[in-house]
């Protein structure tokens, strides 16, 4: 990204609780190496119905509060849909365990987000403020 403090997350998968997760991957992977990381807790959330875009912000966002708060850092994401609203678990690693490789996000920015479908699946664009 042009500006220092910002990093740019593109996800893609066949369907829209996949792109989620892989954004929840792309989102790590700006700061954090946890592929090699056990899981040593987990967190389940909700994320109530609305737009797609409101969506995906809401998760990354609770994402972003979880490793602040907590310190831990997701190793994987699990998402899916039941009764309309998203139903999130995250596989979370102890700090210890990853590779910390940069600064963590402080927010999504809203600026050119983007969550489309077409005929081969799902795709998103966030901003994340670094």
């Amino acid at each position: 990204m042009p500006h220092t403090a910002d990093a740019r997350v593109e996800a893609w998968a066949p369907t829209r609780e996949g792109c989620i997760a892989q954004a929840v991957a792309g989102l790590v992977e700006t700061f954090a190496d946890a592929s090699g990381a056990p899981a040593t807790a987990a967190e389940d959330f909700r994320i109530p119905p609305g737009p797609d875009e409101d969506m995906l912000v809401a998760v990354l966002d609770r994402v972003i509060y979880l490793v602040d708060v907590t310190g831990q850092v997701p190793r994987h994401a699990d998402v899916s849909t039941m009764d309309d609203e998203l139903r999130v678990r995250l596989e979370m690693a102890s700090p210890d365990a990853v590779e910390v490789t940069g600064a963590a996000p402080k927010a999504v920015s809203l600026h050119e987000l983007r969550f489309t479908a077409d005929a081969t699946g799902w795709s998103c664009s966030v901003t994340l403020d670094v």
